[in-house]
């Protein structure tokens, strides 16, 4: 049975759960995490929807297994629009929270009432997501693209013996044709003045996408919410460690990958400021 000492479980087709896992640790700084990257098997929103929901089944049954997780995080759009449902339902003791792109707050963060939305085709072609868009639509347009290729890119630039020069490019390209068939930006009428990140890769592109949309643009992504609704669900059920409780610097953190052992150990360093030997090759 798990216990407030135990850890709580994020996983991800690749690395972008990292961005996840970084809003995850700055909101609970005392708490201990599993980070599963299904590298091998990347990106899930070119995958049929039966075989990212065997995944997520596979790698949620071996974190309770392994790890007596007492909560999960599903740092992926697609995964949660494919398969949290059912893991809700095959796992009905686990805290389960699941990402989805941030329509709602977009939506009332706009003021030229124009939202772009960036996600994977699994994404965007989820019932799901056609559910969350219709609840907000009704104030709101939403110029949605699903970015085919992105989030692989993105992946790809982390592993060992790219050229880094070529993957800003091919990356800042794929970002410039999405965005260019989305509409104008900016912040007169009739111009998209909010883009929603929906896949958690796409953060780690933000920099590029800025330079595209321009200031005045807001990005918005959902990984600090996810952080907070973490840590809602934990306090109320008297799940959270204390301080006191803390795990060794060392301890705190235990990442594996399906794919590359370097690009997850690169990543890592680059983007949380992780050792590279808190990564491991799954079995």
């Amino acid at each position: 049975m798990p216990s407030p000492l135990s850890p709580i479980g994020v996983f991800d087709s690749g690395i972008g759960g990292l961005s996840v896992l970084r809003a995850l640790r700055d909101v609970l700084p005392d708490e201990q995490f599993v980070y599963v990257a299904d590298s091998g098997n990347a990106p899930y929103g070119e995958r049929g929807d039966a075989f990212v929901q065997q995944r997520c089944a596979h790698i949620t049954q071996q974190m309770r297994e392994r790890h007596d997780i007492k909560a999960l995080v599903i740092a992926c759009n697609t995964a949660t629009a494919a398969a949290i449902e059912g893991l809700r339902e095959q796992h009905p003791g686990l805290p389960i929270i699941g990402v989805e792109p941030a329509l709602k707050p977009a939506a009332q963060h706009s003021q030229t009432h124009v939202v772009g939305v960036i996600a994977t085709q699994g994404t965007v072609n989820s019932s799901r997501f056609a559910i969350l868009q219709a609840a907000h639509a009704t104030q709101t347009r939403f110029a949605v693209q699903a970015c085919n290729g992105l989030a692989r890119a993105i992946e790809d630039s982390t592993r060992p013996g790219r050229d880094a020069s070529a993957d800003a490019a091919h990356i800042q390209g794929l970002c410039q044709t999405y965005l260019a068939a989305m509409g104008d930006f900016g912040t007169q009428p009739g111009q998209i003045d909010t883009l929603v990140l929906g896949c958690t890769h796409y953060i780690f592109a933000a920099d590029t996408l800025r330079a595209l949309v321009g200031d005045q643009v807001a990005l918005i992504d959902t990984a600090t919410p996810v952080a907070r609704r973490t840590y809602s669900l934990l306090h109320a059920t008297g799940m959270l460690r204390k301080p006191a409780q803390a795990p060794a610097a060392d301890e705190a953190f235990s990442l594996v990958t399906t794919g590359e052992l370097a690009a997850l150990q690169y990543a890592a360093a680059q983007w949380l400021g992780l050792p590279p030997q808190l990564c491991q090759a799954a079995d």
